[in-house]
């Protein structure tokens, strides 16, 4: 029984070494990649956390300065974020406290410098609309229509498209672009939800260009049905 038992457990023995000999390599090359995959997943995680704690600690510093009207820190500050930490969350929202600082203090140039950052190169799609949307109120302040028509044919996110239109009908309508504006005023009224308090302002800007918001309703509906 016992010489069985030792045939036996030899040939489980010679099948598991020509199944490793066989496989043996393969298999060690995947567990390698896979615990090479973990490693470096958990370096990529401890890394952005990292990247986000100390952009954090660099945004408290930029809000600081602003709070104090301290250009220099300021600037120093968001030079820093911008060349250590472009890609985060509080790269975007130092650009636009930025440039909210510097329109305060009438330092316009400065200002549009900040938010053509934020949109060149902020990590949020949603900043990056945002601050093409404050640039363009910028441009229009200074009579830069051509430019601020520009900054709103640039990409946007989706949400944004609603006051993209409104904002292009208040530029069309300085140029003197009557009939141009009322078609951005007219998809802005359209894409505004009834709820959002903000299709008034668009209706009575209609009204002032002799356009009834009903009519535009209307309109919206036959081609929805078409």
């Amino acid at each position: 029984m016992a010489n069985h038992l030792d045939l036996e457990e030899q040939e489980q023995l010679d099948q598991l070494k020509h199944f490793w000999n066989t496989w043996g390599t393969l298999i060690s090359s995947i567990l390698l990649l896979v615990a090479g995959s973990l490693a470096a997943w958990n370096g990529y995680q401890y890394w952005q956390t990292r990247q986000a704690t100390q952009a954090s600690a660099l945004y408290d510093a930029v809000d600081a300065a602003a709070t104090a009207g301290d250009e220099v820190r300021l600037e120093q500050a968001f030079t820093d974020m911008r060349s250590q930490y472009a890609g985060t969350h509080q790269a975007g929202q130092a650009g636009l406290l930025v440039a909210k600082t510097y329109v305060g203090k009438g330092n316009l140039d400065a200002a549009k410098a900040a938010l053509l950052w934020v949109a060149d190169h902020a990590g949020d799609e949603g900043y990056k609309s945002l601050a093409r949307l404050r640039l363009a109120g910028i441009l229009m302040d200074q009579k830069a229509y051509d430019e601020a028509l520009k900054q709103l044919a640039s990409p946007f996110a989706p949400e944004y498209s609603a006051v993209v239109a409104d904002r292009k009908g208040d530029v069309l309508v300085l140029q003197g672009k009557k009939q141009e504006a009322i078609a951005e005023y007219s998809l802005a009224y359209k894409n505004f939800p009834e709820s959002v308090e903000y299709r008034r302002l668009i209706e009575v800007k209609l009204n002032a260009l002799g356009v009834q918001p009903q009519a535009v309703a209307v309109a919206a509906a036959t081609e929805t049905v078409k």
